[in-house]
């Protein structure tokens, strides 16, 4: 993956708020889908990666979110760096910054004014949310209550020392367009199609984590043509060793592979939240594929793969 050197990144819908927060007293961040059926802090890593936290299943909506009450944001270094695309090249903080604007910029295109766009928080070590208090080891996550997209980025190491992925800014991305997918999800009523807790390879919750995956497929395909406010792609090339890193991701954050290789041992359909290996890069690579998020509808197709 490569980034155009030149292009304006607009980082106001980044909030960097990296050694600010505190888990303090709140409660803790709900965990979609039953993944705490699985024992240990790295099962909760497991089953919040790509797995959009909450994922709307059952939060409360409200308007898009600011600040927790004693927490500061400072996008000062960000500004510095990261307004040239060129720098994300070689800086995970400016990619990921470079990406949430490119996939905004899709979304905004693609859904007119039933896009609103929102921010993603970078924390370090813990932070508050209107879904409660969260730290690290929840993953990346969507709190549909307050609609932030939250990340560590220290996760993107953890991705690959802990689940050995191979990694890389494109697979770094593919993070950030899942969870962003949530927040369309919550934006077009798609939670309420999900019951709190559900579970099963044909659940609602595996149907919502599914379609998250192929809208992140659908940004892929247009990435290298979204615009910025020049009207030059942020983003000018994706390969296809990329989007093979992209798959191998996608394999191991599948439900079967997490079950088998950092759970019990032995796969459990019933206890699935999220979907298969081998489902979760078929719906990747239908919404890349084809471009069309028209084509994610997993809540009415009878194959999900």
């Amino acid at each position: 993956m490569r980034y155009r050197e030149g292009g304006n990144v607009d980082l106001s819908s980044i909030q960097d708020r990296r050694g600010r927060g505190g888990l303090g007293g709140g409660r803790g961040v709900a965990v979609g889908g039953g993944g705490l059926g699985l024992v240990g802090l790295v099962i909760v890593v497991l089953f919040q990666v790509l797995g959009g936290g909450d994922g709307g299943t059952g939060a409360a909506l409200g308007g898009l979110g600011g600040l927790a009450a004693g927490e500061t944001a400072d996008n000062s270094q960000l500004e510095a760096s990261c307004s040239d695309s060129g720098a994300a090249n070689d800086s995970v903080d400016c990619a990921v910054a470079a990406d949430v604007d490119s996939i905004q910029d899709y979304w905004t295109r693609t859904l007119g004014a039933d896009y609103v766009p929102t921010d993603t928080v970078f924390f370090s070590g813990s932070v508050q949310t209107s879904c409660g208090a969260a730290s690290s080891g929840s993953g990346p996550f969507y709190c549909p209550a307050d609609q932030l997209v939250y990340i560590d980025l220290s996760f993107f190491d953890q991705l690959q020392s802990q689940f050995g992925a191979q990694g890389g800014l494109f697979v770094n991305a593919y993070v950030i367009a899942h969870e962003y997918g949530h927040h369309v999800q919550n934006l077009l009523g798609t939670n309420r199609q999900v019951s709190p807790g559900e579970s099963g390879p044909r659940s609602g919750t595996v149907r919502l984590e599914l379609q998250a995956d192929c809208y992140a497929g659908a940004w892929a395909h247009h990435a290298e043509t979204v615009p910025d406010e020049s009207g030059e792609p942020l983003i000018a090339e994706i390969t296809q060793e990329d989007i093979d890193r992209a798959l191998d991701a996608a394999g191991r954050i599948g439900d079967d592979f997490i079950q088998q290789n950092l759970g019990t041992g032995r796969v459990d359909q019933d206890a699935f939240t999220h979907g298969s290996s081998e489902q979760r890069q078929k719906w990747f690579m239908t919404g890349y594929e084809t471009g069309d998020p028209r084509q994610c509808d997993t809540f009415t197709t009878e194959d999900l793969g």
